[in-house]
């Protein structure tokens, strides 16, 4: 076997219009073709993009069982699942819609905590370009703007004034 590292996967790669071609035909349907799910990791300090989570079968979410109510998994590790859309300018891409979901994890007793239709909205409102990461803490919020801006400096610069002011990033 091979013992090199793992390539790290990027997010998903702007595509030219997804419609092109269609006559019409689907117009206006929002593509996951520029979505990709980031997993903060809060007590590490880390970010990845783990396109498993679109299916909920992220490298943290395998062998968990989620439950609802979050005072069942007392000792749950905190994560957050970023939902970053991607969108394409006439001045190039840019961060348009960023969300973030609370996920807590207990590895010991393969139990976790989320909302599956928080996950599902935020997914949706991510892509209808909202910018929802106001609600997450202090040190996630930084986690998470370093991630993007070292991810892609000029795609970070290209988006929202909001999303720079919520992560406090100036």
């Amino acid at each position: 076997m091979d013992n090199q590292p793992k390539k790290k996967m990027g997010f998903n790669i702007v595509k030219n219009d997804p419609m092109a071609g269609h006559k019409g035909y689907g117009a206006g349907v929002l593509t996951l073709d520029n979505i990709s799910p980031v997993i903060i990791d809060v007590e590490a300090g880390d970010a990845v993009v783990d396109v498993g989570a679109m299916h909920a079968r992220s490298a943290v979410e395998k062998g968990i069982k989620f439950l609802p109510d979050k005072d069942k998994v007392p000792n749950g590790k905190p994560y957050w699942l970023v939902w970053v859309t991607i969108e394409a300018t006439v001045d190039g891409p840019l961060y348009a819609g960023v969300t973030a979901c609370e996920m807590t994890v207990d590895r010991e007793i393969r139990r976790g905590y989320k909302s599956l239709p928080e996950h599902v909205n935020k997914m949706d409102k991510s892509l209808k370009r909202h910018i929802m990461v106001d609600h997450m803490d202090e040190r996630s919020k930084k986690i998470l703007a370093t991630f993007l801006q070292n991810h892609n400096r000029e795609i970070w610069d290209r988006s929202s004034d909001k999303l720079k002011q919520d992560l406090q990033v100036s």
